[in-house]
């Protein structure tokens, strides 16, 4: 069985474990062969041809787990297309845009699909698997053409390499941009403009982007900076346009509107790949996706491209046929029905009617009630009050049986978390937790992850490890704000389950802001629905069944869901389409089952 060994550098510390401790136990070491050997930078390397399985022993010995020996799939037998260096992650295979089609990637986090994309989009220059980093291991494109002989992705490279397409490429990280440019708005799109005034007028009015075209681009919000991030990649004058994950920090009505957006751009004389982690917006603007595979750090695999619709569905199942190739233990399942909430008596917290004034935006909520065990999703656009309302929540001095209500509240921005410092590592933020083993520290992945400071973790690592101290933290009341953000489809999914076990566990309640409807359909049996008019007035309705709230919050948004026939998963419908007009005459926007 073919294996790769993956090094990861700044975990190897020889001080530490008295001195290559893997180069001591290797069998393969002990037997006299190089396996494992003190590295020019005075880390571990690793020579994968003399590794064998039994080597396993040194791998996992390592204290600091900078080490990781993974077998591959048994059907892979090509090189990597791409590997960071020697002993580095490594990516096998590629995915192909296509004339007229907005093609997508779907596939975990660190699995390889924002490499895919940079080098299809001329950033990153792949190396075939070569071992060193120099220039002279750089695949020319005559070089890649004969790699892809007989392939789709061969004719791609020789467009490349010819002229023939112009690439146009939105980055994963928009947060970046204000880092790389000072300036307004306006500015920064009419650097990128090769369109000319006609076609900036309409992307801007499009992308709402009219009302802050004088703002400076420090100072505008995430949502807005992703929508400017979109305009400036559009304007462009492309006929490959890639979207690295374009509906992050965008609410779901921004969501369906990009989506809606990126699909019209995409005709016989242009191509569009896109990357999203929301899988109803991917469903809604794909019409072929490739699924990404392997393991997180280590490898990824591209599959064949299939239709979106049998693509969303196998990654749900976790096994692709074709490939003989299972890349999850359990599949994915989605109840048939609505599932509402259970009838419930056991009261654990009310809050009277709310109407504040915070600057020129008012809140207001009519009375509610939480009780035990409910997980309470909380839908609405951007500044409509959702935030303002949790925190309110958060600050109200209600009264419960065992006497004042205790709440754990997880921040939209992490950062915020009063249990947030650069400078502590995982470790300590997760000590409290560490009684929770088995529900929190296992399914989420977070032990590798104990000797690092929060400073140093991604934005889905931090995600997981604050939103784990908050649920392990003892309070009547859980309040996750934006708890899916950063995260990939698969962790979403997996925090969904974790929330509701905790929650049924403790007997306590949970309310979750968030924007992802697969994700808030997965995860509640009520809802709270925002209406009003963003950066004006927001008024909270509920809690509603998730019928009734989803019905009120689809009619705001004009779309209309049904389940998918084979996984059951939710669905958008075609506008227009017979099963909309249906469903709108009806009534039954969500779901009409």
């Amino acid at each position: 069985m073919p294996k790769i060994v993956i090094v990861e550098k700044e975990k190897c510390n020889p001080e530490g474990c008295g001195g290559f401790l893997c180069t001591r136990v290797s069998p393969s070491n002990r037997a006299g062969k190089e396996a494992f050997y003190k590295d020019e930078d005075g880390k571990v390397g690793v020579n994968e041809e003399l590794v064998s399985d039994i080597d396993r022993i040194a791998v996992n010995k390592c204290p600091f787990q900078a080490l990781k020996l993974i077998n591959l799939p048994s059907e892979l037998t090509e090189a990597p297309i791409h590997r960071y260096g020697k002993n580095g992650f490594a990516l096998y295979r590629l995915p192909v845009p296509i004339m007229g089609k907005v093609v997508g990637l779907l596939g975990r986090n660190g699995i390889g699909k924002s490499t895919a994309v940079k080098i299809l989009a001329g950033i990153l220059q792949p190396n075939l698997g070569r071992e060193r980093n120099g220039e002279e291991n750089k695949a020319p494109y005559d070089e890649l053409i004969e790699r892809f002989k007989g392939s789709e992705a061969q004719g791609y490279f020789e467009k490349l390499r010819d002229g023939k397409i112009v690439l146009s490429y939105k980055p994963q990280q928009v947060e970046h941009i204000p880092k790389a440019f000072k300036g307004s708005v306006r500015e920064l799109l009419g650097k990128a403009n090769e369109k000319g005034d006609a076609e900036f007028k309409r992307v801007t009015e499009v992308l709402q982007l009219a009302n802050i075209l004088e703002r400076d681009i420090g100072v505008i919000s995430g949502g807005e900076l992703q929508r400017v991030a979109i305009a400036a990649t559009v304007l462009k004058k492309a006929n490959v346009y890639f979207f690295d994950e374009p509906t992050s920090y965008l609410d779901i009505k921004q969501r369906i509107s990009v989506a809606h957006f990126l699909r019209s751009l995409a005709d016989e004389h242009t191509a569009v790949m896109v990357i999203d982690h929301d899988l109803i917006i991917l469903d809604y603007m794909t019409e072929l996706i490739h699924i990404m595979y392997g393991q997180e750090g280590g490898y990824g695999i591209v599959s064949q491209p299939k239709s979106t619709k049998a693509g969303i569905n196998v990654y749900l199942e976790g096994y692709l046929r074709e490939e003989n190739v299972r890349f999850r233990d359990q599949k994915v399942q989605f109840s048939v029905h609505a599932h509402d909430a259970r009838p419930s008596d056991e009261q654990l917290v009310t809050w009277p009617a709310i109407e504040k004034q915070l600057g020129n935006f008012t809140l207001t909520a009519s009375e509610g009630r939480i009780d035990k065990h409910d997980v309470i999703g909380v839908l609405g656009e951007n500044g409509i009050g959702k935030t303002s309302f949790v925190k309110t929540l958060a600050r109200i001095e209600a009264e419960t049986k065992a006497g004042a209500l205790k709440v754990s509240y997880k921040p939209q921005y992490l950062e915020e978390a009063d249990c947030f410092s650069a400078e502590k590592t995982v470790g300590e933020v997760l000590q409290h937790a560490l009684a929770y083993e088995h529900q929190l520290i296992a399914p989420l992945a977070l032990q590798p992850l104990f000797e690092k400071t929060l400073g140093q973790l991604s934005g889905g690592e931090l995600q997981r490890v604050i939103i784990a101290a908050k649920l392990a933290e003892e309070a009547d009341l859980y309040l996750l704000d934006e708890p899916s953000a950063y995260l990939d489809v698969e962790q979403r999914l997996l925090m969904s389950k974790i929330t509701r076990e905790m929650m049924a566990a403790k007997g306590k309640a949970c309310l979750v802001v968030d924007h992802d409807i697969l994700f808030i359909d997965y995860l509640s049996e009520k809802l709270i629905v925002f209406e009003g008019e963003p950066g004006k007035r927001g008024v909270a309705r509920g809690p509603f069944s998730m019928s009734e709230g989803m019905n009120r919050f689809l009619k705001g948004l004009n779309i209309t869901f049904r389940r998918d026939e084979e996984s059951h998963r939710p669905r958008v419908n075609k506008e227009g389409s017979v099963k909309d007009r249906e469903q709108k005459a009806s009534g039954k926007l969500y779901y009409a089952s």
